[in-house]
């Protein structure tokens, strides 16, 4: 996999459970409002989607409780073009949105700023 830089609002997410359950998390709940519990129950939706052992480490990392899942879409699209292979068209189909918006994601992901130092 690429080394790609996880935005600090997401590090906790990564840091619990990983980059590809992170990732399945994000694509399922962000955006919405969830509810996260260190004693899950087995019908519960994250348990669904991420496992009941990654969905209580993710509560103990980000706090039990309730609140808005942030969507994460630019750090998404980086970590299905880099690590996937996706390319721009699959990932805006993936994302809900226009390639034009993805471009611009991954632009601003990669440095644009002349190296004064040569290193």
């Amino acid at each position: 996999m690429a080394e790609i830089r996880v935005p600090a609002h997401l590090q906790p997410y990564v840091t619990a459970i990983g980059i590809e359950k992170a990732v399945a998390f994000l694509l399922t709940f962000g955006g919405s409002y969830i509810y996260l519990s260190e004693s899950p129950q087995d019908q519960s939706k994250v348990v669904n989607v991420i496992g009941r052992a990654a969905t209580i480490a993710l509560a103990k990392q980000v706090g039990a409780g309730g609140f808005m899942c942030p969507t994460g879409k630019p750090f998404i699209a980086a970590h299905l073009k880099y690590n996937k292979g996706l390319n721009t068209n699959e990932i805006a189909r993936e994302l809900h949105t226009t390639h034009v918006t993805v471009r611009k994601w991954l632009k601003v992901g990669e440095s644009t700023q002349l190296d004064l130092f040569g290193t």
